[in-house]
């Protein structure tokens, strides 16, 4: 049987990619309006800029909380159950928060307290989708394309998670609930996308057969493979400590005033970065150095992160968004590849679900260091210490793993090889 050149050849992966990029619009739509809402039901209650951008830090503390907290349950779920099905469970459960929110809304009747309650709830759902998904893309296809999939999977995800605030601000400037209507119509095709996924091949787990051995086994890998543990928390660390996305209310609104519009441009910025630099790699895939230029883009990503938290220009503080979403969309394509790449595909599951704890550590426990620090010290001193601290942690992570300087291409160990050949040729 000839090799497919490329994963979109193959039914399952196009109707997996459009199910996953979907969802991703759809979330991170969702979390840039629930933020601006936030800040504004706050603002106009009469909060001061600290005040409001204290009720930001709140909800990604109630977003993060169940994501840390379900973490080894939701990895041992995605290794254990039909990893499709489980993703479809819980996109329909996103589906039901984007649903009430746009209702709440369009009744004009959106409060904080319900703000709170489905931030809870996303991010209970969010925490077993991530490790389902990114568990079930390397079994789509051959072991040959596996490289190819895993990047366009990375793509999508990470296209999704910038592309969707832009999404999600440009439709509230047309009408409020739009966005929630929007997202509640993305999570619909995703789980229809999810349906016509078939029947997939898949590893058995090995090893422990209780599941608190196999949670304790996901966690032990990632300690012990240094490639994938410094990978996941160079993300963690930089993203957590630059992450301005948190704070783009407070920009929009009281430094730069630009209203709402502007903060549809602010979303955009780095979601046109990150487009472009996917759809480089679309064409040329990155094949040398890779662990160098991984650690560059996370400095790259720090540096402009300081000059726009220091702007008060919008078109210099758009320039330096675009470059965060370029230097953000690289170092995701080279991290996740190479963290999929080195995992074995029984404990893929485990492995994403730790991925995913420290994406949201650095993204929604991220947003709430960013409005605490913001509260204490105003945003503009947070966002260039979050800057500066990104760059730091690039120069730590260099010595503290040296195989992320060391690392020149994508391939993975001989023996990960052979059991994703003998997995493709069980399931041929």
């Amino acid at each position: 049987m000839n090799t497919p050149k490329s994963p979109f050849s193959i039914a399952n992966f196009r109707a997996f990619w459009v199910a996953r990029l979907c969802a991703t619009l759809a979330q991170y739509a969702m979390l840039l309006i629930i933020g601006w809402q936030t800040y504004n039901i706050a603002r106009d209650g009469g909060m001061s800029v600290g005040g409001a951008s204290g009720q930001l830090a709140i909800i990604g503390l109630l977003q993060f909380a169940p994501l840390f907290f379900l973490t080894p349950f939701s990895g041992l779920a995605a290794d254990r159950l039909n990893r499709r099905k489980l993703a479809q469970a819980t996109t329909l459960l996103q589906l039901a928060c984007a649903a009430v929110l746009g209702w709440l809304t369009w009744s004009d009747s959106i409060t904080l307290p319900a703000m709170y309650g489905v931030a809870v709830v996303l991010g209970i759902a969010r925490a077993f989708s991530g490790p389902a998904l990114g568990a079930l893309a390397p079994n789509l296809v051959p072991a040959a394309i596996l490289p190819n999939a895993i990047a366009l999977s990375s793509i999508a995800w990470q296209a999704g998670m910038i592309v969707g605030p832009a999404v999600g601000g440009y439709f509230y400037d047309i009408l409020p609930y739009l966005p929630y209507a929007v997202s509640s119509g993305l999570f619909a095709i995703s789980i229809v996308a999810l349906g016509f996924v078939g029947k997939v091949p898949r590893s058995p787990i090995n090893g422990a057969k209780d599941p608190i051995g196999q949670m304790k086994e996901g966690l032990v890998y990632v300690w012990q493979n240094k490639m994938v543990l410094g990978s996941i928390t160079l993300d963690l660390f930089a993203v957590f400590l630059a992450g301005a996305t948190a704070l783009f209310p407070v920009y929009a609104r009281d430094i730069l005033q630009v209203g709402s519009t502007g903060l549809s441009q602010l979303a955009m910025a780095p979601a046109i970065g990150a487009a472009l630099t996917a759809l480089w790699f679309s064409f040329n895939p990155l094949k040398t150095n890779v662990g160098p230029k991984m650690l560059w883009a996370v400095a790259i990503f720090g540096v402009a992160t300081v000059i726009f938290g220091l702007s008060t220009w919008m078109p210099l503080s758009l320039a330096m968004l675009f470059i965060v979403g370029c230097a953000d969309m690289f170092s995701v394509y080279i991290r996740q590849s190479l963290i999929q790449l080195h995992t074995p595909d029984d404990k893929r599951g485990r492995v994403s679900s730790v991925s995913q704890m420290t994406i949201s550590a650095s993204n929604e426990f991220g947003d709430f260091f960013s409005g605490s620090l913001a509260y204490l010290l105003g945003p503009v001193v947070a966002v260039v210490a979050g800057g500066i601290g990104a760059v730091v942690t690039v120069a730590a992570w260099s010595q503290v793993f040296p195989v992320l300087r060391t690392t020149k291409t994508f391939d993975p160990p001989d023996h990960l090889l052979k059991d994703d050949e003998k997995r493709e040729s069980e399931g041929a």
